[in-house]
């Protein structure tokens, strides 16, 4: 039998969290955790410090750890800023784009497409919010795909939570759109596609219940 390994724990939780079985604010037990996966608290401890760097958890001092409670308004704030940080990449994209950098995009889009169709809501977030960062790094601006991991995690959480699997389907069409527009040059379009593309995102995650604190 193959040792429980962290990033085994960190999926297992990740899935836990998704699928409403941890709510958010819920507290982490390290002993608990270590009983129910039959491993060291040592090892929860790495699989805790891996979920909070992604803002799936928070840590507190003297009092341990906790699933987020992102706040809807948090969320749209992220959007906001990112509206302004990707109009600005579509242009740049665009001035220098190459056959290979559509090639890898459209191979992102593989990707995604499977992880939709074999409805897998972690891999799917993961692959629809790295097609941006895709973008940036084909750039060759580093600071930039630092910028948009940074921001895809703050809202990691509401994401996996709120979007339902016709919503990550639709993302994954638009991001197939935006790459035809790229192809053809067309920065007019392109932008639109973009601009729309993040308005339908975050329409899918307000559509919460309520704002949590």
């Amino acid at each position: 039998m193959e040792p429980t390994t962290t990033s085994f724990i960190v999926e297992a939780i990740t899935r836990s969290i998704v699928e409403h079985q941890l709510a958010p604010g819920a507290k982490l037990g390290e002993q608990k955790l270590a009983d129910q996966f039959g491993v060291s608290r040592t090892l929860i401890r790495q699989a805790l410090f891996q979920l909070s760097q992604n803002r799936l958890i928070r840590m507190e001092p003297a009092r341990g750890a906790f699933v987020s409670a992102p706040s809807v308004a948090e969320a749209r704030q992220v959007f906001a800023v990112r509206r302004m940080l990707e109009a600005g990449m579509v242009r740049a994209f665009i001035t220098g784009v190459t056959p290979h950098h559509i090639e890898a995009l459209r191979a992102h889009i593989v990707q995604e497409q499977e992880a939709v169709r074999d409805g897998n809501v972690t891999s799917r977030t993961e692959l629809l919010g790295d097609f941006h960062v895709r973008m940036a790094q084909l750039m060759g601006n580093e600071v930039l795909a630092l910028m948009l991991m940074d921001l895809l995690s703050r809202c990691a959480l509401i994401t996996l939570m709120y979007q339902s699997s016709a919503a990550a389907a639709h993302s994954h069409e638009e991001h197939t759109a935006i790459v035809d527009a790229l192809q053809a040059r067309d920065e007019g379009l392109a932008l639109r596609l973009m601009d729309e593309h993040l308005h339908h995102v975050e329409a899918t995650l307000t559509l919460t219940p309520a704002d949590t604190p």
